[in-house]
């Protein structure tokens, strides 16, 4: 009877170890979550932003458009992409539903800002880049007041320097005698 206890302790071991491992197996594939529920990105918006020259029409190149979205109040952050060579800024990261501040900075020419509601699957913007106008001043009228600098590098401009050459002695009036000259000693 001895002999027969352990090969019955044996099997009952199997047995219970067959059991926990298939159960183990099963418990993979149960519907129990155990993570954070996954939620899906928001939907995306094609965005192309057109840099033109208004006086010629020509697209300008290299460009820095910065993209501000902001949804039910709340910033996004900031993105920024720069323009090819067709003038042509395109972004697809900006969810739909959201306000978009556009800002562009072309080199030689007046930053640009506008605020565009993303409501499209597709949205163009067309932007025509002006030069820099006078600095608006609320106590004169600004109206169609050009730039009095020169687009590009620009020297600051210094004062003349007073003349250097040396000044004639101040002649005496003509009524007044001649002062008196002390010749040296010896």
């Amino acid at each position: 009877m001895l002999s027969r206890r352990p090969v019955w302790l044996q099997s009952a071991l199997v047995l219970c170890i067959a059991l926990a491992l298939s159960l183990h197996a099963l418990a993979q594939d149960s519907p129990t979550r155990r993570a954070r529920k996954y939620k899906p990105p928001p939907d995306t918006s094609h965005i192309v932003v057109q840099v033109l020259k208004k006086s010629t029409g020509k697209p300008i190149m290299n460009a820095a458009v910065v993209f501000n979205p902001s949804r039910d109040g709340k910033d996004l952050g900031s993105l920024e992409v720069k323009t090819d060579p067709d003038g042509k800024a395109i972004i697809d990261v900006i969810p739909t539903g959201s306000l978009v501040r556009v800002q562009i900075i072309a080199n030689g020419f007046a930053t640009y800002a506008e605020d565009y509601k993303i409501d499209e699957p597709n949205r163009e913007i067309l932007v025509s880049m002006v030069r820099p106008r006078e600095q608006v001043s609320a106590y004169e009228d600004n109206t169609g007041k050009a730039s009095t600098r020169k687009p590009g590098v620009q020297e600051p401009v210094k004062p003349a320097k007073p003349s250097t050459t040396p000044a004639t002695p101040a002649k005496p009036a003509p009524n007044s005698p001649p002062a008196p000259t002390t010749a040296p000693q010896q």
